[in-house]
């Protein structure tokens, strides 16, 4: 994917959590792979009113001052990572605005938004707060979910990316290539020939559906295996909900990639049934592409 001229770089939205803090370490690597900008922005939602106009000067005041710390603290975790050198290409913004409205409108002008997720529900599942979830619905450009991301991962583990012909895996592909090329790593590139759990079926030709999934993982490889020769690819086809097993093999890599509706989503669809799971359920940072 070619960097291109944009007015935020890689943008970031920040909030002073903990998942904020790993979106910023997650995003500043990035940056670094790509001699990118990265902007850190924190969005002041509208004060709700209050009946009294002196308690709504005092939350003013108080939403400033926060929202002061933590664009700050934000802008020391990317120097952390990035070294003050970098400091000149660490841009922080302020406004006051909506919050999700401000962040999809800013996605228009990023080459990718990262978000952190809301954390872990009481069931031990990841949850997607509504910032997250609006975001990675309606931005306009690949969007990062960022569960965990200490920096302890390993940075030998592949890319993983799935694959399913559709044109969101298109451009889920071109990134994954990009990613695992910028990383030095290999590119897990999983197709699953079937979107249920199948079991076998009396004179199903089972050699006749694989054939087919190599074929498809063939022609969707193959080109940008061309313009990424320094990419070494491992096929993986598969029998079974493809959510399932990207989730599965997401506990071996340091990056998934996949796009943001498949085979059996529509035109204009906001996100599909596989990739809701995964910014639920992954198990390593999550790009999720649209088409274009």
């Amino acid at each position: 994917m070619s960097a291109l001229a944009t007015k935020y770089g890689i943008l970031v939205g920040v909030d002073g959590s903990a998942e904020s803090d790993a979106a910023i370490r997650f995003a500043s690597r990035e940056a670094l792979m790509r001699a990118a900008t990265i902007t850190l922005m924190h969005v002041v939602a509208p004060i709700p009113d209050w009946p009294a106009p002196s308690r709504q000067v005092e939350i003013a005041e108080a939403w400033e001052a926060n929202a002061r710390d933590v664009i700050e603290q934000a802008r020391k975790t990317a120097l952390a990572i990035m070294g003050e050198v970098a400091a000149p290409d660490v841009h922080t913004e302020v406004v006051h605005s909506p919050v999700v409205p401000m962040l999809i409108g800013a996605s228009s002008q990023a080459q990718m938004i990262l978000v952190g997720s809301r954390g872990m529900g009481a069931l031990g599942r990841f949850l997607l707060g509504s910032v997250s979830s609006g975001v990675v619905r309606h931005a306009h450009c690949p969007v990062a979910i960022i569960h965990n991301d200490d920096g302890s991962a390993d940075d030998k583990a592949p890319v993983l990316v799935g694959v399913d012909g559709s044109p969101a895996s298109e451009g889920a592909i071109e990134l994954a290539f990009d990613e695992a090329s910028r990383r030095g790593v290999d590119l897990v590139a999983l197709h699953a020939w079937s979107d249920v759990a199948v079991f076998p079926i009396l004179g199903m030709d089972w050699q006749d559906y694989e054939t087919r999934g190599e074929e498809v993982l063939a022609e969707r490889l193959a080109g940008w295996q061309e313009q990424y020769p320094d990419v070494h690819v491992q096929r993986r086809l598969v029998c079974d909900k493809p959510a399932h097993w990207l989730i599965e093999e997401s506990q071996h890599a340091q990056l998934v990639v996949v796009g943001s509706h498949g085979r059996g989503g529509f035109p204009g669809m906001l996100l599909g049934s596989v990739g809701s799971a995964l910014a639920q359920s992954a198990q390593a940072p999550l790009i999720i592409v649209r088409p274009g």
